[in-house]
């Protein structure tokens, strides 16, 4: 099943984030074969992140949950607010959506 981690960062931590970014692209890296997308979540400058969307297929709940344990953000202490949700894909994949940064 996807799960969506809707995860938000603590006021003023983008120090933090840039100092750690690193490494969470690494941890990612591990599970790319099962990610439906990520990303930051932006404020309304459209540039500074203040969170991340993450769609990544797991075989349960359980797993999920123990990857974000591990999930360098989340030990760094950067995120006020996560969330794990399962998702159903209901709608057709958009084609041509802009090549990620």
């Amino acid at each position: 099943m996807i799960y969506i981690f809707h995860l938000l960062d603590k006021p003023d931590a983008a120090a933090l984030r840039q100092r750690v970014r690193p490494e969470h692209k690494i941890y990612l890296a591990t599970v790319a074969d099962r990610i439906a997308f990520a990303g930051p979540l932006l404020a309304g400058d459209g540039q500074t992140m203040v969170g991340s969307l993450l769609a990544i297929d797991f075989e349960s709940r359980a797993a999920a949950d123990a990857w974000l344990a591990s999930e360098p953000f989340n030990l760094a202490g950067l995120y006020a607010r996560c969330e794990v949700h399962g998702f159903t894909n209901l709608w057709p994949q958009r084609v041509g959506f802009p090549p990620s940064a």
